[in-house]
């Protein structure tokens, strides 16, 4: 650790006062005490000549006491009474050894006690001791950042009289500028002001110093980060914090830093920020009293009003932290709304886990406050205006979401999960879940997986919906978005309306035929291409078996040179390998198409409409298609080809 910052005071030696018992101080010396010095429950036995010396106050209330008991025995000392003195016994201790020139040490933690003693028992001048606490504070506590904080505590630690003292005397208001002025510089400007706080001997204060020529080695400083301050600010109490967050914030502190500290400060006051766990049903699971929970509340609100106003400097796993606790303390409407409306405007940031926000209010059932993420979800609707914009393109499942549209594309994703782990519970409405998937707009969702995944898991959690109920939770799903796995439990799913079932067959065999169609129209297209196209169809070329094919060239070729085709030679046409690639990609479309229709009947043969819906589809039970589609080998001709695949049942 850093040298402690102080200052000796005294020439004689401390054992000169000496403590009797539990409650009484006795200063040793030749002449007996003649008066008595009571602070509170402690009693000071001094003499009169020392503290009238140093001390207006004590000379006018001395002679105060010694006139009002002149009637009285004058062996005996008289009595003084100081219960308000700012920094009570401990303070007065300190003076007491000033008045007989005792050492004792001045430091950062009792400088204003100190300072507000004197001030109150008129101990000024030169020499005296408010003019050496008021140097010592001036050069060496307001010049560290450690000695400041400690002062800084100290004005708010003490009694009333500090309070107020350390007020007028300016001391507060001063350590608040000091640190203020040193969090808003460059902390590696000059090595100031933590430097001994980041020292290779503070990482390992155990290690033995290496010398080199006589000088140590392990006391090069090391360059603090952003969030130096953080730790020894989140030490203040509210009132004085606030103050230097103000402050700061007048210098010029930049926005991340102040969110950075308010999330500290948080973390470590705030006790049930941290809690991962959603079945606290109350604030009992957080805090042991009212009295407690009450404090909590407030201090949360007041740092809800601090954070800046500024999009994306407070972390958004901060703000649901925040409001998940101020749901469970039952804060304050506007507080709320507050952190709702922060988190709702970065919710693309936000994690899953973090969504799960439990519902304290009496009014709903619902085990998660599932009104609090509709609300979340139309504040980043209204601030992110690409996100619902008619004009932007759909995402496909093959390329990724543009740079406008990723933060719809994440949020979609979220709310598909959410949806998904709320949907088991029973007493979520079917409106509610409703109204939280229509907000997302089908553009954002380049696989409607995840939607599916969601409405599977709320119908079969409400096994008393209605069929128009569910048909119309699965409008909101589009089929042609589903991927083959999707689309293979869709196809054998008994909780889905019959009418989606067909959709899903429909668009599945819809998305085979037009694929198939696509290769053999692009392999048609390249072919002829490559017969009328091309400048060597009038020239004589030769086969692949070495025989030259006399086309219909003219006939005053005679003298030109003939172009041979090489196999394996760049000059092959495109067209050449593509007739064979798109076969064998034929003959694996059939495997595939068999392999789904088996999937889809391997649970054994759907009954009644099902069964109807298949056969007119062209699936025949088993998984195999009809006997007239398994007749004969693969075609030679193209057409033949064509219309084979594309009569399939799939």
């Amino acid at each position: 650790m850093a040298a402690a910052t102080t200052r000796v005071l005294g020439s004689k030696s401390p054992d000169r006062f000496q403590l009797r018992d539990p409650n009484s101080w006795v200063c040793l010396n030749e002449l007996a005490s003649d008066v008595v010095v009571e602070v509170g429950d402690i009693s000071f036995h001094l003499h009169k000549f020392p503290l009238i010396n140093r001390s207006s106050t004590l000379q006018k209330l001395i002679a105060e006491s010694t006139t009002s008991s002149d009637d009285q025995d004058g062996g005996k000392p008289c009595t003084v009474q100081l219960d308000d003195l700012p920094g009570g016994a401990a303070a007065f201790r300190l003076v007491a050894k000033f008045c007989y020139d005792v050492q004792f040490e001045l430091n950062a933690a009792n400088v204003v006690p100190v300072r507000c003693a004197a001030e109150r028992l008129g101990m000024a001048g030169e020499g005296n001791l408010a003019a050496h606490a008021e140097a010592f504070f001036v050069r060496d506590v307001l010049g560290s950042w450690d000695a400041a904080v400690r002062a800084l505590q100290a004005c708010d630690d003490g009694d009333d009289g500090v309070r107020q003292l350390a007020e007028d005397l300016l001391l507060a208001p001063r350590c608040i500028e000091s640190l203020a002025a040193k969090a808003c510089a460059d902390p590696t400007l000059f090595g100031w002001p933590m430097v001994e706080n980041y020292t290779a001997r503070c990482v390992d204060a155990a290690a033995a110093p290496v010398m080199w020529n006589g000088i140590s080695t392990y006391g090069k400083p090391r360059s603090p980060g952003a969030g130096w301050w953080y730790r020894q600010a989140s030490s203040l109490r509210l009132p004085l914090y606030k103050r230097l967050i103000s402050e700061m914030r007048s210098r010029g502190m930049s926005p991340e830093g102040i969110a950075g500290s308010l999330a500290h400060y948080a973390r470590r006051h705030l006790s049930g920020l941290n809690r991962r766990d959603v079945g606290g049903g109350g604030a009992s699971d957080t805090t042991s009293s009212d009295g407690v929970v009450g404090e909590q509340r407030v201090l949360l609100e007041e740092i809800v009003a601090l954070l800046p106003a500024e999009k994306g400097v407070t972390t958004t796993r901060f703000l649901l932290g925040m409001l998940r606790t101020a749901t469970v303390l039952h804060a304050g409407a506007a507080c709320r709304d507050a952190l709702e409306r922060r988190a709702g405007e970065q919710l693309e940031e936000a994690a899953l886990e973090d969504l799960l926000i439990p519902n304290t209010s009496y009014s709903t059932d619902t085990l998660y406050d599932v009104d609090c993420m509709q609300r979340m979800l139309e504040q980043f609707l209204l601030s992110n205006t690409t996100a619902y914009a008619d004009h932007l393109p759909e995402i496909t499942a093959d390329e990724a979401p543009p740079g406008e549209l990723m933060p719809a594309s994440t949020v979609a994703k979220l709310v598909d999960g959410y949806l998904a782990e709320v949907g088991t519970d029973a007493n979520l409405k079917c409106s509610q879940f409703q109204q939280i998937l229509a907000l997302v707009p089908d553009y954002a969702r380049s696989l409607d997986d995840g939607l599916y995944r969601a409405i599977d898991i709320f119908i079969k959690a409400h096994p008393w919906l209605t069929e128009s109920e569910r048909e119309q939770l699965c409008r909101l799903m589009n089929c042609q978005k589903l991927s083959l796995e999707a689309c293979t439990h869709a196809a054998q799913n008994e909780r889905l309306p019959l009418r989606v079932v067909v959709q899903v067959l429909f668009f599945e065999q819809l998305r085979l035929r037009t694929t198939v169609a696509s290769w053999f129209f692009v392999g048609d297209n390249n072919a002829a291409a490559a017969d009328q196209g091309s400048p060597r169809s009038s020239r004589p070329r030769k086969s692949r078996t070495g025989e030259v094919d006399f086309g219909t060239g003219s006939e005053n070729n005679d003298h030109e040179e003939v172009e041979v085709y090489t196999p394996g030679s760049s000059s092959e046409p495109a067209s050449a390998m593509s007739v064979p690639g798109i076969q064998q990609r034929v003959v694996d479309l059939e495997g595939e198409c068999s392999s789904m229709r088996q999937e889809m009947h391997r649970l054994g043969k759907p009954k009644g409409a099902l069964s109807r819906l298949f056969r007119k589809l062209g699936l025949s039970g088993g998984g195999r298609p009809s006997s007239s589609r398994q007749q004969g080998q693969l075609p030679s001709s193209g057409e033949e080809k064509r219309s084979r695949f594309l009569d399939l049942g799939c």
